[in-house]
């Protein structure tokens, strides 16, 4: 059977390797904290606690991790023990450049690589419902299309690197809807309507979105446990701006946006991305969505 090798056991990680598990698919665990890879353990994943011995003889190695330069850096560490041919899936989200560079390093070295970021959150990724975007050859991402629909659909959308841009367009447009909702609550609660019925009225309209309905809620209810978090969609919205530059446009929507995250990335780093209401607020004193206290991690 083909050997998966799934590096990156943290929120995300471990509800995509129980999918894959679920699939009947054979999967080593590895993570920089053993214990998180270990937990999978009675699940039926193998947990290694060297990435060499992780990565040897891999058919197929999954990493899902923080950031481009820890992907690049595992890589790295993993590169020696790889055999020629080994098809690497980082479903992280990192820059376009990065992915290409890891393309470029993996290809050297006679491996394969697709760079498929996600969409649907925590949630989505236990359902099995996540939105998987490729980049590729078609060949590629068609071997390792059973891996991919365990954890749930994807589109190949261009060669390597093209993933990930599709990734910036999906943050791009979640999080400017999640300021734009909190905006629309406040600006509901400070005129005197009811924030809660506003949301309800306008829902099944052309304002209807998921993140309306998802996090619109959430702010409601002033729910700020992560799902998403500040530090993550900050991450992405940097990405986003770099991106632009790089292909010589101008995003100024997106520009608002990262400097409404930057405004309290620092203070909770990891609270829920819809806690872009907090930072409204900041800007407003004296207005406030709600009754309820704040859920924070």
């Amino acid at each position: 059977m083909t050997k998966i090798t799934f590096l990156g056991i943290g929120l995300m990680g471990e509800p995509m390797v129980r999918r894959l598990l679920g699939a009947g698919l054979p999967v080593h665990a590895w993570n920089r904290t053993f214990s998180k890879a270990e937990r999978l353990a009675p699940h039926g994943a193998i947990a290694v606690a060297n990435i060499e011995d992780a990565v040897r003889d891999a058919d197929i190695v999954i990493s899902m991790l923080e950031a481009g330069p820890v992907v690049g850096a595992v890589i790295d560490a993993a590169l020696p023990s790889l055999r020629q041919g080994t098809l690497w899936i980082d479903m992280s989200s990192t820059r376009q450049s990065e992915a290409q560079a890891f393309h470029a390093r993996l290809q050297t070295a006679g491996c394969r690589f697709v760079d498929a970021p996600v969409s649907g959150g925590v949630g989505g990724a236990q359902a099995g419902t996540l939105a998987i975007m490729a980049g590729g050859s078609e060949a590629d991402v068609d071997d390792a299309r059973p891996v991919f629909e365990a954890m749930g659909r994807v589109t190949r959308v261009g060669p390597a690197g093209a993933g990930q841009v599709a990734k910036l367009c999906n943050q791009l447009i979640v999080g400017g809807t999640i300021n734009i909702v909190a905006e629309a609550l406040l600006l509901a609660q400070a005129a005197g309507a009811d924030p809660a019925a506003v949301r309800a009225a306008i829902r099944g309209g052309f304002a209807e979105s998921r993140i309306l309905e998802v996090h619109g809620q959430r702010m409601l209810d002033r729910n700020f446990l992560p799902g998403g978090q500040v530090a993550t969609q900050l991450k992405d919205q940097h990405n986003i701006l770099a991106a632009a530059a790089a292909a010589g446009v101008a995003l100024p929507v997106t520009s608002l946006v990262t400097e409404r995250y930057e405004s309290i990335g620092d203070v909770y780093p990891q609270a829920d991305h819809s806690a872009a209401l907090l930072a409204l607020e900041q800007m407003n004193p004296g207005q406030r969505v709600g009754g309820a206290p704040d859920q924070l991690p």
